[in-house]
Parts: structure tokens; sequence; C-alpha cells
């Protein structure tokens, strides 16, 4: 038995309750009262002292993967003309094996939908490898995809824009700062056809997303630009600074997070120049000169 500190007792108020995995119920120790019955044992039903005792136990396969087109789920037919005991599979037999990986990759993508789905899966896989986009963003960003196939929201438009749109709002569910010019760069599209998509793609899939924030940016851009811890904390400082007198409100993100990294590298004497900071941001020197003036007049930069 073991004891489960996280629920309540509803009779006596205690926490002290009591797990009994043999009568498959929970109760409280102090009143006695069973609380739960019947409950599920959710741990295997064999023993394992070991890793490789485990390992060799298990029945379950690997997980399933939403970034292949088959899911990772059917087998493979290695490329090693091996046999299942390791022999070396006889010369008279290669060519047999050759034309069953050819069969079996066939079988696995016969019709179009999936191949187009093979090619977007690949595209999205590559081109997150170049943004620098974890495993778990990409899985995420072919889901969207899969349910924009699915829906019959990719006929009609590029594969492209539709992986690309579907990685952008990727980004933006988990907070990582990718800006529609990065993504529209690396899959060679406009930033206004990759606009026009996801307003699409978001209602049409009933995606509600936050805003931006500025200070989304900060970390991102100021290890870029190679400054210090401080000046982050200090551009985060003047970003909300800025947020509380609503001088940000139509004002794109970048833009505001950029100005507020070049007044901070100033103040704390790590100053980085307009064009510098306008490379790494993706915006112009006009645009940061235009918030450093609005900024200028209407914050007190010298409290900060």
């Amino acid at each position: 038995m073991n004891e489960n500190k996280q629920n309540i007792c509803p009779e006596c108020g205690s926490t002290n309750l009591v797990v009994d995995n043999e009568r498959a119920e929970i109760s409280c120790k102090r009143c006695g009262l069973v609380i739960e019955e019947s409950i599920i044992d959710q741990r295997a039903e064999y023993r394992a002292f070991d890793h490789d005792q485990y390992m060799k136990r298990t029945r379950v396969g690997a997980p399933t993967i939403y970034g292949i087109a088959d899911k990772g789920l059917p087998t493979d037919i290695a490329f090693k003309n091996k046999d299942a005991n390791g022999n070396r599979v006889p010369e008279r037999n290669i060519y047999q094996m050759h034309r069953l990986r050819k069969l079996n990759k066939r079988m696995r993508i016969s019709r179009t939908g999936e191949r187009n789905l093979a090619i977007a899966l690949s595209e999205l896989n590559r081109k997150s490898s170049l943004l620098g986009i974890p495993r778990s963003i990409r899985e995420d960003a072919a889901l969207i995809y899969r349910n924009a196939a699915k829906n019959g929201l990719v006929r009609g438009r590029s594969i492209e824009s539709i992986v690309a749109v579907s990685l952008y709002i990727s980004c933006r569910r988990a907070n990582i700062p990718r800006t529609l010019d990065e993504i529209a760069d690396v899959f060679n599209i406009t930033r206004k056809r990759l606009g026009k998509n996801y307003r699409f793609i978001s209602r049409e899939l009933k995606i509600k997303l936050n805003p931006t924030s500025p200070a989304d940016y900060v970390p991102r851009f100021a290890t870029l630009l190679g400054v210090s811890d401080k000046v982050q904390v200090k551009a985060i400082k003047i970003i909300d600074a800025a947020i509380n007198k609503g001088l940000i409100n139509g004002k794109e993100p970048t833009g505001v997070s950029a100005t507020s990294l070049y007044i901070a590298s100033i103040l704390l004497n790590e100053k980085r120049t307009q064009k510098q900071i306008s490379e790494i941001a993706g915006v112009t020197e006009v645009t940061i000169r235009n918030r450093y003036k609005e900024f200028s007049e209407n914050l007190d930069l010298m409290v900060f």
C-alpha cells in the first residue's frame, strides 16, 4: 500500500489517504471512508527486476510518429542483406530482396494523397531542421497539416505554403519566436501569401492563438547579438513599461523588441548599432528609430 496526498477526504477533510492495490480502492486513513473503489491498476501485470528484463517482457511497439507519412507503424526491410539470425543472404536471393524492398515502398505510398502527405512531411522535417525547431513542435505541425489535408484545405494550394503555415502555428502555440518573414524565407514563399493561408487555416480549423508578445523575441535576439543577461532583463522591463503606456498597440512585435534591446544596450554600455539589431530582428533601421523616438518621448528611460 502507498499513500496519496493529492486528494482530500470529503468526510473529515484529511489528506492522509491510502491506495490499496489489492482491493483496488482508496480510503481515508483517519476515518476509514472508502473514497473510490474498483480503480484501475495502470502498472504492467508482469514483474521485471532490471531494464533488460523489462524490455524483453514488454509487448508494446514504437510510439506513433505523426512526422512520418505512415506514422512509423509499418515494418521496414533493412538494406543490410541479412536474415533474422544475422546471417548474410545468399547471392541468388539478393535481387529478390531488392524487389521486396521496392514493392514494400510502393505499397506504403500507393495513392496520391499518401504520396503528397509523404512529400509534405519530408519537407516539414527538412525545413524544421534549418530553423532549429524541436521534434515536439514538428510533431504538432505534422498533426496540423494532417488535419488540414483531412478537411480538404490543401486542395488548390501549394503543399509548401500549408506546411509553412502548420509550422508557424505550431511555433506560436509553443511560444517559440519565429516570425512570418523567417518562415516565408525558408520555404521560399512571400509573407503576404503565408499570412493569407495562415488566416484561412486557423479560421477553418478553429485554431485560436494569443497575440505574440515582444518579450518573446528578446532572449533569441539578445543571444544572436551577444549581449549579457542584464541587457535582456532591462529590455523586458522597457517592454513592460511600453505596454502599460499603450505604446505598442498596432506595432510589430519584432520592432518593439529590437528597439527595447537597442535602448537597453545603450543604457548598460553594451551598445549595438541600429544596423546590427535590424539585421538580427528582420526590421528596418527606420522602424527602430521611430519606436526609439516614441519610447524616449513617453517613457522615463533614465529610471531603468
